[in-house]
């Protein structure tokens, strides 16, 4: 199999970058800018992000149908040590791994 083509990225040119060409905000405008900001599709009803404690593996689940991110998050939960992350359009949720309250996470 044929290795994928390697992109460069710049990050040395930001890394040595005078912190004087960044402008600043204030936490709470960043916060509102940057999380309270997304936007979701119309066609998507959930996207469900999984972090393996054990392992430190980050996962991501796009759902179109609320059932479907429901089963998939009742799975998770019983299936570990996962923090779980769950974004709709208008709400954002995280999910600890001893909670076991997903049914009020998904409203009808």
């Amino acid at each position: 199999m044929k290795k994928p083509k390697y992109y460069p990225n710049n990050w040395k040119e930001f890394s040595d970058s005078p912190s004087e060409l960044f402008e600043s905000i204030e936490y709470n405008e960043f916060m509102d800018w940057k999380v309270g900001g997304y936007e979701i599709p119309s066609s998507i009803a959930a996207i469900v992000r999984v972090r393996d404690l054990n392992t430190g593996r980050v996962k991501e689940h796009v759902y179109k149908y609320k059932h479907a991110a429901r089963n998939k998050t009742k799975k998770l939960m019983d299936s570990g040590n996962k923090e779980i992350t769950i974004v709709q359009r208008d709400t954002v949720h995280f999910i600890y791994p001893k909670e076991k309250e997903y049914d009020i996470i998904f409203d009808e």
